[in-house]
Formats: structure tokens, sequence, C-alpha cells
């Protein structure tokens, strides 16, 4: 049954319409993810289907929503009062409830200070109480409660002091709170980090409840989603599954769209050859194709064609020295907090490192210290030679908003050199999907998707041997991450990489550094699925030693007086005598296994790499156990001979 239907929706800013006549459904249980290119209108039409809520009409078309529906929406840049605390942000969608909730939370901390005029509070409570019972609202104040609780918010916080992460999920509760009938998501990924896009994939899974979302978080897309629907050139089609079958269908589609294009301007081309001859008879099937030319020259003028791809090109300078930073046991606190503990690493020309954790981590600090642009509290930063360092920053604080795109690109000039050869500003901005006349508008008229595009081509104007991107994937389309993704494999430099996206960061890194908490951080080999499986790895061994243990404890002794002393048995000697040379074998493997990790033609081959670090996880536990065994029998030797 469907909970809402658009038919005949248009929509239009400008001379482009975003929607031409386009149909939707959204039925209950679903969950659609809706894709298309950056500019084509996703979050438009979203914002337009939670017409209730935002009041955007549509500029024609109907849109029907099933009697009593409630919706919850959560745009990409979520608006809120920065004085209000997160209880009464959450609440404020409730409606009506939502004064007497924020009053009665508001009364009851009041009553709990010493200088508070109670009787007039508790009068003022009472009859707040009396108010509430009549409308049912403490059900409300409960899932208000709950929903903050299960995002881990402190609910008398503010939320002007709140993080962008804190701000994504307050804007979540808030549209939960109302318990709704289905949910409408813009970007619900951005600022979030990865153990926090996780739990909203299970919690959003688990919870049922009716979706309809923009992303271009593949993994998320791939996990959530049962239909795909694209808007394209202003129309929407449908493709039931999952994504990868929705490329399968698309990519048929746009070849014989090509070739029905294709067809269309051939006989197009071959009737104009015709028409300029002359009509040497006014014959029936002469007139019959002057009519037939009309309708293909009217047809050719309506045809929308679809938005072409970025064309990303990346000048890598001179290379860089072989080393591009070496630390040693670098040391950073900002107040009592410690962001980096006792960290070493060695970075060599042509390493790409990702680095991620979860957001406050010192990600950013991080990077900071191997570029040289921190200075540590201790330890030593050096820093190769002929590094030109190109950085994306997620923040996109290098983009002046009252700049024009082309003074961006290239302040004072008209034009741009990429790889040594001379380009126009205007025709190196339509390699990134930029209009001509859109070379003079001001930064501040764009989307966040093109903010990004531009910020990318103003990166890629200048050589670099060392990139530095910092959250590059938030608010680019699918398609633009994927050619990222082919220029990045290809780029012979230095990339240093912190996303949550983690499709992004398996494609392209070689090394993951990775916050463990308390300010330690470590270095694996491989991307995010590889360290995602050595975390799981471990915490497996860690549960069956666990296990292991409480099934070979001794039961609870009575108090009985202690019993003499075994001495070590013939075979316990002899173990004991042999441990030693087993301890320092297996230091001397790992000392050489060390050693391959260092070398960087190792990770040309990354299923070699892994195969040498599970090896030495497996030594370093082996070497514990060793350690305590000897330290147990040597106890005992030394028991029975005092």
């Amino acid at each position: 049954m469907p909970l809402l239907k658009l038919d005949n929706g248009c929509l239009a800013y400008g001379h482009v319409p975003l929607l031409d006549a386009a149909a939707f459904q959204l039925d209950a249980g679903e969950r659609v993810a809706l894709i298309g290119r950056n500019g084509t209108g996703k979050s438009s039409l979203l914002a337009a289907l939670a017409g209730p809520i935002t009041h955007r009409p549509l500029d024609d078309g109907t849109l029907w929503t099933q009697p009593g529906l409630k919706l919850g929406y959560v745009p990409q840049e979520p608006p809120f009062d920065p004085g209000l605390t997160v209880f009464q942000a959450v609440v404020a969608g409730m409606g009506a409830t939502a004064r007497l909730l924020a009053e009665y939370h508001e009364v009851s901390h009041r009553m709990a200070e010493a200088e508070a005029d109670h009787d007039a509070l508790l009068a003022r409570m009472e009859a707040l109480q009396h108010e509430m019972e009549a409308l049912g609202v403490w059900a409300y104040e409960a899932r208000a409660e709950q929903v903050i609780a299960r995002f881990g918010l402190d609910a008398d916080a503010r939320v002007g002091t709140l993080s962008g992460g804190q701000k994504k999920r307050l804007a979540l509760a808030q549209a939960l709170a109302v318990a709704p009938d289905a949910l409408l998501l813009d970007e619900p990924t951005n600022h979030l980090d990865i153990a926090a896009i996780e739990w909203l994939e299970d919690f959003l899974l688990e919870s049922g409840v009716t979706l309809l979302f923009v992303t271009h978080d593949r993994r998320f897309l791939d996990r959530l989603a049962t239909r795909v629907v694209e808007l394209d050139r202003g129309k929407l089609a449908s493709y039931p599954g999952s994504f990868a079958a929705y490329q399968e269908r698309k990519a048929q589609e746009l070849a014989d769209e090509a070739k029905a294009a294709a067809r269309a301007d051939k006989l197009l081309k071959e009737e104009e050859v015709w028409i300029r001859q002359g009509v040497e008879a006014r014959r029936t099937r002469a007139v019959f194709r002057v009519q037939r030319l009309d309708r293909l020259r009217a047809e050719r003028a309506a045809r929308r064609e679809r938005i072409g791809n970025v064309k990303l090109q990346l000048d890598a300078g001179d290379k860089s020295g072989q080393v591009v930073a070496e630390l040693q046991h670098v040391n950073k606190s900002f107040g009592d907090k410690q962001v980096v503990r006792d960290f070493s690493t060695r970075i060599l020309r042509g390493d790409r490192i990702g680095i991620i954790g979860p957001n406050g981590a010192g990600k950013t600090t991080l990077l900071r210290l191997i570029l040289g642009e921190l200075i540590p509290d201790s330890g030593t930063v050096k820093r190769g030679t002929k590094l030109e360092v190109a950085y994306f920053d997620q923040f996109r604080t290098q983009l002046d908003p009252e700049a024009t795109l082309a003074d961006v690109i290239s302040p004072g000039s008209d034009w741009v050199e990429i790889a040594g050869a001379r380009k126009h500003v205007v025709g190196y901005l339509g390699d990134f999907l930029f209009a001509p006349q859109r070379a003079r508008s001001p930064v501040k008229s764009l989307s966040g998707g093109e903010r990004n595009r531009l910020l990318l081509a103003r990166l890629f104007a200048r050589p670099a041997n060392v990139l530095v991107l910092d959250e590059p994937t938030n608010d680019l389309d699918i398609e633009t991450l994927d050619l990222l993704e082919d220029l990045l494999q290809d780029y012979p430099g230095t990339v240093f990489l912190v996303s949550h996206d983690r499709a992004f960061l398996d494609a392209i890194v070689t090394q993951t550094i990775a916050a463990e908490g308390d300010g330690t951080w470590h270095e694996y080999a491989g991307g995010y699925s590889d360290w995602a499986a050595y975390q799981a790895g471990r915490k497996e061994a860690a549960a069956q030693k666990s296990a292991l243990t409480e099934r070979q404890a001794p039961p609870p002794q009575k108090s009985t007086p202690k019993p003499k002393t075994d001495k070590l048995s013939w075979k316990e000697q002899r173990e004991l005598e042999a441990l030693p040379d087993r301890i320092a074998a297996l230091e001397a493997e790992q000392q050489a296994l060390t050693a391959r990790l260092e070398d960087p033609a190792l990770y040309d081959k990354p299923q070699d790499a892994q195969v040498v670090a599970a090896r030495l996880a497996a030594i370093e536990d082996e070497l514990l156990g060793l350690l305590e065994r000897w330290e147990t029998l040597e106890a005992r030797q030394a028991a029975t001979t005092s």
C-alpha cells in the first residue's frame, strides 16, 4: 500500500527543469535509494516530498500522502537554534506537544537548583502534569528520552556546542522521536565516522521503518536499498533490487539510448543534406520528408543530454625524496587530552595511507604532525625533500564564498597550466562540469557537491607529489567518486586519505593508520576491510582464549592447609630448558618479518603484506604465552628448591 505518491511532478530553478512530469510512489516497508548526479535535484525532490514539514511546494503536479501519515525528514544541513538544548531540539518536531515537553523538562531542572522558587515551580509542574495527562504527552517524552539515549547525546547540552557528527545524530533523533511511518534522509552519513555509520545501518535495518534516502556511500546503499530510483534529466526511473543490479541495467539502457540518438542524428543529417539540394517536385513524398525534417529538428532541440563526466587530470610534478616523513616516538596533547601517544612510522614515496578513527580522535592533528604543520610535544618528525603538497580540506576553508569560480582556480589570470599544457580557465572549469556562464559566479552560489568539485579543480590545477585528502567524498556523486578512484590508483605520488567511505578506502589505500583509543595509533597493511578483518580476528582470538582459560581454571578451593608444592616433572624440566631457545627463534622471526613490512616492494602484492601482518600478530600472541609459561615453571622450580 502506498504511503505517498507523486504524479506529474514539475519543479524548476532557472531555465532547467529539475523535475519534468516526474512520477514516484513509496510503499510501506520499502527502503528506496534516490541517486543521481550532483545538481540534478535530489535534495529538492526530497524536500518537496516532505512538503508537510518543509512547506516547499511543487511548481506543478500532485503529491498524495496517506491520511495521518507521520513523516520524518533529515536534510543535509539540519537547521537548529544553537541556543536550544538537545532535548528541546528533539521535541521541537512534535507539534503541539513540543511546548509542554520542553517546559516540563526545564521546570524539572530548575527545581534542582538551590536558589529556585520551589513553591512556584511545584505549582507550575502540577499544572503541566495535568495538561500533559489530558493530551497523552507522557508517551512522547519517553520516546524523546529513548532516542536521545540511543544516539548517545546529552539531553542538556546546547546545540551550539555540538560537533558536525553530533548535529547529524541530533537531526536523526528528532526525526525518529515522532515514531515516523516513513523516514526521508538526505546524505545521512555525512559528518559521521565509520563506527557511527555502521551503527546507523544496523539501527535502520532493525527498526523496519520505511526509507527514502539520498547517499553517495556505496556500502551504505548496497546494504540498505531494496530499490534504486534514479533522477536523470528531470525523470525518475525505478530499478528493483540492489545497486549492483541497477548498474548492470543502467549501463545497457545508456548503450541503447546512445545507439538510438546516433541513428536519429544520422537521419537528421541526411535529411538536412536533401533539403539543401532543393525539392525537385511537389510530390506527396517530398511534402512528407519536409514534415519529417521539421519533426526531427524539434526532437533534437528538445533532447536533454545526460550530464557528462568530470575530466580529472593530475600533475604529479617532480618526484619527492624516497622518504616522505619519519616520525619517532611522537607525542601531542591539547590540555589534558593526549591526541597522539608515542607514535612512530616511516612513510615512503608512493605510499597510499588511510587514516581512520572516530570523530574527535585526532585524525587531522596526526596529518598536520606528519606534514610538519604542528610541532610535537616530544619526539621527532623528519620531513622528506622536494615535497609539493596539495591539501583537500573537508571544511572547504580554502574557498572564499565571495570569490568567483575563475578566481579560485587561477587568481589574476585567465589561464592554468596542467602537466605542461596551457588551458583557458573557462575550459578547465568545463572539465569539472561548470558551464561557461558560471565561471564568474560566486562560490556561495554553489551546492555542497559543486563546492567539492571546485575544490578538486583547484587542487588539481597545481603540480603536487603529495596529496592530502581530508574527507573528499562528502557530497560527490557516485560517478565522480569512481573517476576519482581511478585517478588516485594511477597516481605515482604519495596519498594521505581521511575518509569514512569504506569502499573508497578499500579502493585506494595500501596501509591504514587507525586510532586505538587514548591517543594510541597503530599501522596496518591493506585498506579498511583488511583492518576490520584483523580487528574481528583479534577479538575472536581474545574471546576464545578467555573461554579456554575459564574452562581450564581449577574449581574454587576450600579453606584447607596449603599443600606442599610439587616438584617439576621430568617433562616440565625439559620444557623449561627448551623455552629460551624457542623464544629466541620466535623473536628472530619477528624481527625478520618486521623488516619485510618496512620494505615498500612488499606492498606491490597486498595479499603478501596481509600474510606477513597476520603472522606477526600470531607470533606476538605465542611469545606472550611462552613467557607466561616460563614464569610459571621458574616460580615452581624456585619454590621447591627454597
